[in-house]
């Protein structure tokens, strides 16, 4: 019966243990490192061409062959169409008949001029009409070669707009071209950020439909004026592309890098604790924590037995410590002061902690 009580007090040290071990908040945390970060202004814009045009028609007639259709590449001057061009090709031939007639009555008429067998005005007369003559010969020469509808510039057809066998009046429109690089994103900046941008700066653009898949490009011109009614600025960037992926009208993320530190402490944004406009994050810090040996009573008061004193446990402690936030990208905030590198910072579970509370790391979750 003497060996009870050591039996009692041997099972009646583990249970506290365990439930110390219970009250730790499990958290995850970060380490605090160097790394470069830049700083950028983000916005937001849709996408549109810098050159984009509707093709129309200079003469009138019936639409005899199409040549080009939606989503074909074109260069400028390419030939997309053909109008009737009979009505065209008989203007000419009269223009030109005329003409030649009006050149062989002028040079019977050099001679006689210079035998002076006709008037200076006379002379002049059908010089004039020889010029007049050439004049109408070359318009019709125009007009006939309008009944070839060609492209204004290079692109893509984006839309066409009449079929085979439609009658085209002047200056309706046929296609629609489209020069897809480089792309145009027009943002309207506040004006606070009026001193930071500048033309040439990098810029980069992120589109939903596209993933994570970056493209890159550069501020193209910043317009000298603010808006007083919205207090705003254009900034106009530019993104060129060859293979054609991003699109006129995409809805597109913007960043533009107007700064860079290449050795900056930076930590996960999600570890940063805003209060009342001061930030703050919890530290994770190992300390000791020793263990009193424990003393198991007999009878009367009579001390009968002792547990041997443990080794210090090491136990994890969250402190709050305020910090000094920098430059921003992406989910990592610049840490100006406040810790140094190698801190653990909890970025998961701090809303429950307080300062000085126990906390179990654990693994981030994937």
């Amino acid at each position: 019966m003497a060996f009870v009580p050591l039996l009692l007090a041997g099972c009646g040290g583990k249970p506290a243990a365990s439930d110390q071990a219970s009250t730790r908040v499990p958290v995850e945390v970060a380490v605090a490192q160097l790394a470069p970060i830049a700083a950028s202004y983000s916005g937001t814009a849709p996408l549109e061409a810098d050159h984009e045009t509707d093709v129309v028609a200079k003469t009138g007639g019936v639409l005899l062959r199409v040549d080009a259709e939606e989503g074909m590449s074109v260069r400028a001057g390419q030939v997309l169409a053909e109008l009737d061009d009979a009505q065209a090709r008989l203007a000419l031939a009269e223009a030109d008949a005329t003409l030649k007639k009006l050149q062989s009555n002028f040079s019977r008429s050099q001679e006689l001029w210079q035998r002076k067998l006709i008037s200076q005005k006379d002379y002049d007369q059908l010089r004039y009409d020889l010029a007049a003559q050439r004049a109408i010969y070359e318009q019709k020469q125009l007009a006939l070669s309008w009944t070839r509808i060609t492209a204004p510039i290079g692109g893509v057809i984006s839309r066409r707009m009449v079929k085979r066998g439609n009658l085209i009046q002047i200056n309706q429109a046929l296609f629609h071209i489209v020069d897809m690089s480089p792309l145009l994103a027009v943002l309207n900046v506040p004006e606070r950020e009026l001193g930071r941008l500048e033309a040439g700066q990098p810029a980069r653009l992120a589109v939903d439909a596209l993933g994570r898949h970056a493209f890159s490009g550069r501020v193209l011109r910043i317009a000298p004026v603010v808006d007083a009614a919205s207090g705003t600025f254009r900034v106009t960037c530019e993104f060129d592309h060859d293979d054609g992926v991003l699109r006129p009208g995409m809805f597109a993320r913007i960043d533009i890098v107007y700064d860079q530190r290449r050795s900056a402490l930076v930590i996960p944004r999600s570890a940063v604790i805003d209060d009342d406009g001061h930030s703050a994050v919890f530290v994770v810090a190992r300390q000791t924590a020793p263990v009193k040996p424990a003393v198991v009573k007999g009878g009367q008061g009579q001390a009968v037995a002792a547990e041997p004193a443990r080794a210090p446990a090491v136990i994890e402690i969250a402190r709050r410590v305020e910090i000094r936030t920098g430059y921003s990208e992406g989910d990592r905030i610049e840490v100006l002061s406040g810790l140094k590198p190698g801190d653990r910072v909890v970025t998961l579970g701090h809303s429950t902690l307080r300062d000085g509370s126990e906390v179990a790391v654990v693994e981030k979750s994937s």
